[in-house]
């Protein structure tokens, strides 16, 4: 990963949204920033099971372990700190997103 780093507030193109989740359901789905692919950094550590972040306010939302809701939902956590995104299908030297 490159040091560039882009403000959600001059994002292009090329840099994830400041929110976006995994969820249909969910106002900030959007399908096709996630068939690009979004990578995300939370705390220093690629994660891989983030359903939703917002970059400016510095959270995620990950699933609770195999915990359902009584509609068939995962039961998340929110976990607060710092959040980076960027998309994977621009390689090694993509623009990342931080607050």
């Amino acid at each position: 990963m490159s040091d560039e780093t882009i403000q959600p507030e001059t994002a292009g193109p090329d840099v994830p949204p400041d929110r976006l989740a995994i969820n249909p359901r969910s106002p900030y789905f959007n399908a096709d920033k996630l068939r690009r692919g979004v990578g995300i950094r939370f705390k220093g550590v690629v994660r891989n099971n983030v359903e939703e972040y917002s970059i400016s306010e510095g959270w995620v939302r990950v699933q609770a372990g195999k915990s359902m809701d009584r509609k068939g939902n995962p039961l998340t956590i929110k976990l607060n700190g710092p959040v980076e995104a960027w998309y994977e299908d621009l390689g090694e030297g993509a623009p990342v997103a931080k607050a």
